[in-house]
């Protein structure tokens, strides 16, 4: 039977395309690449097994460990490998509550990998304000309302709340999130989604504040399909997947070896070059906005910047629909996304947009263009041209019709 493959686009097609999605997924590092690919073919062991084979995996896997605590400012034995940020989330907030009873709480503007779950649980989803991060008021208010209840089950279990947001890159006050938490709930788990973080901030400040943190190394500059989660040492929550007992008990499954040493490499390599690297991709981004903005009529940036990470450029843009700007936006080879979803055939503005109180004029026009690693300068000139030239399009086709 042939083995068919898919060569939709070469390497120099894809070349030709401008990658502002970073946000959504980030180029492998090459330090990963290289990290992962003995463990891909040479070394293939099990690394639960008990002979020597399984023991040089294994040993790996324990260096990687080691690297991870040291980025993420934990111990060692507080790192659990994952599939990811969405499963570190589910199994943050569902253990929680399957272990203790009690409510979950989180941000109205939180990713879907939370909210879901809050809701899933009927749990409290507290307001933000116009920045898109959490009312630490409202916040404060929820908490002590539960912990007035005679019911156990009415008292908070977790409460989460995400270091960046993912849509438009508010940063979040996690210290006086921690605060409020501490004094107002103290039996429950504080648990930050630090996705969007990894690149732009230090998680040793993130993680000192809370009981659990989640991150996905594809975000990055690792593989899809992993993850890390850091969970205070003893800390009891139930395990979302059971079996196996890796991972002390707290994540159930086979090592990827390969995918855990290139989580690791990318990890030590966005530490070490963050301080620079955000120092230039901001005066990218700002290049982008200010470019953007200097051309194009009523357009809004979402939030202003000394709130947000450098690599989220977020705007709105009047008169305009996300799905025509994106659409045409592909055709220049433009790679970008919007704070919008497809719903029963008509465009919405996205649960954050909504949350923060954006208007409808601008909001149906989100745009998110996300910087990385790999962007350069002609990244953004590019994209200036192309998004001023799809906007200008777009009005004249509404002027005529």
């Amino acid at each position: 039977m042939a083995i068919r493959k898919n060569n939709a686009f070469s390497g120099d097609a894809i070349a030709d395309f401008v990658y502002l999605d970073h946000a959504a997924s980030t180029p492998m590092r090459q330090e990963a690449i290289e990290a992962m690919t003995p463990y891909m073919s040479g070394i293939y062991a099990n690394p639960s097994g008990s002979h020597r084979f399984s023991r040089i995996a294994r040993k790996a896997i324990d260096e990687a460990r080691d690297d991870v605590a040291e980025v993420l400012g934990c111990k060692v034995g507080e790192v659990v490998f994952t599939s990811g940020g969405t499963e570190g989330d589910n199994a943050a907030i569902f253990g929680a509550v399957r272990h203790n009873s009690g409510v979950a709480v989180c941000s109205a503007a939180e990713h879907h990998a939370v909210l879901h779950c809050v809701e899933n649980l009927k749990g409290k989803v507290v307001g933000v304000d116009a920045t898109g991060v959490i009312d630490v008021a409202e916040l404060e208010r929820v908490l002590q309302e539960a912990q007035l209840s005679d019911e156990p089950s009415d008292r908070v279990s977790v409460v989460s709340v995400m270091a960046v947001n993912n849509e438009v890159g508010s940063i979040s006050p996690l210290r006086q999130v921690a605060k409020v938490v501490r004094a107002n709930a103290p039996g429950a788990v504080l648990h930050t989604d630090a996705v969007q973080a990894t690149c732009w901030q230090d998680l040793r400040e993130i993680s000192k504040l809370v009981d659990v943190l989640s991150v996905s190394a594809h975000k990055f500059g690792g593989p899809k399909g992993m993850g890390i989660t850091m969970q205070r040492l003893g800390l009891e929550i139930d395990p979302l997947i059971v079996g196996g007992g890796q991972e002390r008990d707290r994540r159930s499954g086979t090592h990827n070896v390969a995918g855990i040493m290139a989580t690791a490499a990318a990890l030590r390599a966005t530490d070490s070059s963050r301080d620079a690297e955000v120092a230039r991709v901001t005066k990218l981004r700002d290049a982008l906005v200010d470019g953007v903005m200097s051309e194009i009529e009523d357009v809004i940036e979402t939030v202003s910047r000394d709130k947000r990470v450098a690599g989220i450029a977020h705007m709105c843009i009047g008169g305009c629909e996300s799905e025509s700007v994106l659409y045409l936006l592909d055709e220049a080879m433009i790679c970008a996304s919007a704070a919008s979803a497809c719903a029963s055939g008509a465009m919405e503005p996205s649960h954050v947009l909504t949350a923060m109180g954006v208007d409808k004029k601008y909001s149906m026009g989100a745009l998110r263009m996300s910087l990385g690693h790999t962007t350069r300068e002609s990244d953004i000139d590019r994209a200036i041209s192309a998004l001023v030239g799809v906007v200008r399009q777009l009005r004249r086709n509404k002027v005529k019709a």
